[in-house]
Parts: C-alpha cells; sequence; structure tokens
C-alpha cells in the first residue's frame, strides 16, 4: 500500500515549507500538494525528494471535496501524515467585511479542513498523523479578526476532541497555533487602501521556524 503525505495549502508559506521539508520528518511514496495555483505547485517537484501528485483544488468548494474523494478510492492509499494549512483571513470590521469574504473564511478555515480530514481518515492507520495550523487568534475573541478568529477557535476545539477520538487508533493529531508569521497571508488579509486595523506588529516569525517547531513538537 502508498505510504502518502497530503499538504494543503501548498503553494505558499507555512505549507510550502512543511512539502519542503517532510525528509526532515518521515519517509513516504508519494506526495499529495494542494492549493490553486497548479503553476506553484508543479514548482515544488525540484524541491522534495518523492514523487509529487499535484492537485490543483479550490478547497472552498464542494467539487474539490468530491475530486479528493475520487483519488483516494482510486489510489487506496496509506495517508501517513494529512497537513491541514489552507485557510485566509480578512482584518476589518465584520459589517465592512463582504458577505463572501466573511462566509469564505469558515469556508476554507472550517468546513474544508474538516472535509478533508473526514475523507482523509478511512485511509489512516496506527501511525497516521494530523497537522492543524490554527493560531494564537484561536484563544480569544478578537475584535476586526473576528470571524477569522473564531474560526481558529473552532481548528483548535475540533484538533483536541478529535485527537482524543482517534488515539485508540494510534493516530495523533496537533493543533499548530502561530503567532504573526511572515507569508503572503498580509496581501490578502490587510486592505493597503484602508486604515490599518493592527497597528503594531509585535513580533514577526518565520515560516521555517514555525515549521521546525512543530516537526519537535510532533516528535
Amino acid at each position: 500500500m502508498k505510504k502518502i503525505a497530503v499538504v494543503t495549502g501548498a503553494s505558499g508559506g507555512i505549507g510550502r515549507c512543511f512539502a519542503k521539508t517532510l525528509s526532515c520528518h518521515g519517509e513516504y511514496d508519494e506526495v499529495w500538494v494542494i492549493a490553486r495555483s497548479e503553476a506553484k505547485l508543479e514548482s515544488l517537484r525540484s524541491e522534495i525528494p518523492y514523487p509529487l501528485r499535484v492537485l490543483s483544488l479550490d478547497l472552498s468548494e464542494d467539487r474539490a471535496m468530491g475530486e479528493y474523494k475520487a483519488y483516494l478510492e482510486a489510489e487506496n492509499p496509506r495517508v501517513a501524515l494529512l497537513i491541514n494549512c489552507a485557510g485566509y483571513g480578512k482584518f476589518d470590521a465584520f459589517e465592512k467585511l463582504s458577505y463572501e469574504e466573511n462566509i469564505g473564511m469558515i469556508d476554507l478555515n472550517c468546513r474544508a479542513l474538516t472535509a478533508l480530514t473526514y475523507l482523509s481518515l478511512p485511509y489512516m492507520g496506527e501511525g497516521s498523523e494530523i497537522i492543524n495550523i490554527a493560531s494564537v487568534a484561536a484563544f480569544q475573541p478578537i475584535p476586526y479578526i473576528g470571524v477569522y478568529g473564531a474560526s481558529k477557535a473552532y481548528v483548535l476545539s475540533f484538533s483536541r476532541a478529535l485527537g482524543r477520538e482517534v488515539d485508540k487508533r494510534g493516530i495523533r493529531v496537533l493543533a499548530v497555533c502561530p503567532f504573526w508569521t511572515r507569508t503572503n497571508f498580509f496581501d490578502r488579509a490587510v486592505n493597503s487602501e484602508k486604515q490599518a486595523v493592527v497597528k503594531k506588529y509585535v513580533a514577526m516569525y518565520a515560516p521555517e521556524y514555525i515549521v521546525e517547531t512543530t516537526w519537535r513538537a510532533m516528535k
């Protein structure tokens, strides 16, 4: 049975860094990378020492889940590692953001993560691992980042509960809660034409640090 790792949000930031450093954590027969940009995913081929399967999917769409399910059914792999990195945030007052922006955060940060996990679990067994990217924003309500923070609170709570449920199967679940991290997340989160909601970033971590710390935590 083919042993695979699945990484969502692999086209940039923390997800891409996870994909590039998988060999630090384990050995895999194939790596499945998921994001919207096929070109960015294809560029990983020269940076990952395992066969790469590129799945250019928009995880906010139901169709994407159907395609992922079909790939699993066709290949019947052992999903040794699932890393849910896909997500985004928007910083502004709730009522000033569009309907699409508010609901979109919930769809990608919560719904897609839950769906990917649900579809992958039947292909997991003892020794399999799930890494879900939450945020320090998960720990308290944050005005002007309200929906994003609430979506990450869901990820944290869901991960903790699921970890207890699947522990008896030998499956481990880790929720990672980074502080501000230097990625293209801010290109989408912040509207440069408006007054900044966040006045000062007291720290800004490199994605490599977040990933390295996560690998240590999983050990």
